[in-house]
């Protein structure tokens, strides 16, 4: 898949065929939906540019129109120009389209041909330095604390827990969709002092990039309470906090990876203005 986990940060979901049977179930969607194949030899065919990109045809399957849905690339405003729900009126009135054709504003196709920057992306992330730091009690305050300005999942784990070990790649993978954005992960390892190079060893065999912290006490009870009081203390545990400290959202257990995203979504939004 061409599609790069850095262009995916207005997304709960990729764009691959078993994604879409995804979003699809999600949405309801009765519609049909074409899977190309590798080759891409039918949408190379219809000449897109940019996605979203409409052809409509009629019933003798002549092309109609080609073109935008409508002028207004954020979802969240109203548009003015209807161009595709224009000439989809027209051809069931009988009429002929007045606009057949517009220019499209979007990402560009991502066509297998393009797979090559998504391992550049990938080797580029698995080249970052990974590291674990020291954190006692004042430091773990201040990172519940949130002064960043941004979203801040927490995920406290440890290296001798089956389900941490499990889920811990997701999130490193929504570092990279979302860490461009309003969003942060920062993981919290319960492990203990003694266990700092096995901690090591685990986050970078992950390749996780991103702000790792050991906690350094061995008493978790005061960790516990300070993390999250309704926080019964088993492992992993996982919150979203919002600038500011506020919890927003929290599971004990493994989660449920797409369930995290759209919590997620709900928070940072899902077009570009929505960043600050």
């Amino acid at each position: 898949m061409a599609v790069c986990l850095e262009e995916l940060g207005y997304s709960d979901l990729g764009d691959s065929f078993e994604e879409m049977k995804i979003r699809a179930k999600d949405k309801k969607l009765t519609i049909p939906y074409l899977y190309d194949g590798d080759k891409q030899e039918i949408a190379n065919a219809y000449g897109p540019t940019s996605t979203p990109h409409v052809f409509i045809f009629d019933t003798q399957r002549k092309l109609r129109f080609c073109g935008r849905i409508d002028e207004m690339e954020n979802p969240y405003e109203k548009a003015a120009q209807h161009d595709t729900r224009n000439a989809i009126v027209a051809l069931l009135e009988g009429k002929p389209v007045s606009v057949e054709t517009t220019k499209t504003f979007g990402c560009s196709i991502k066509w297998a041909s393009k797979v090559e920057w998504r391992t550049k992306l990938d080797n580029d992330w698995k080249n970052k330095p990974v590291e674990v730091t020291e954190a006692d009690m004042k430091s773990i305050k201040e990172i519940l604390a949130n002064k960043s300005g941004k979203y801040r999942l927490i995920n406290l784990w440890a290296t001798w827990c089956g389900p941490c070990v499990i889920e811990f790649p997701e999130f490193v993978t929504m570092q990279r969709m979302y860490g461009a954005r309003d969003f942060e992960f920062v993981s919290i390892s319960t492990d203990g002092l003694k266990k700092k190079d096995k901690v090591l060893e685990f986050l970078k065999d992950k390749n996780a990039a991103t702000k790792n912290y050991l906690y350094t006490s061995d008493d978790k009870y005061p960790l516990i309470e300070a993390v999250d009081k309704n926080w019964p203390g088993a492992l992993p545990y996982t919150l979203l906090v919002a600038p500011g400290g506020e919890i927003v959202y929290s599971h004990q257990g493994i989660i449920d990876v797409l369930e995290v995203r759209k919590e997620i979504m709900k928070k940072i939004g899902r077009f570009f203005a929505d960043d600050k």
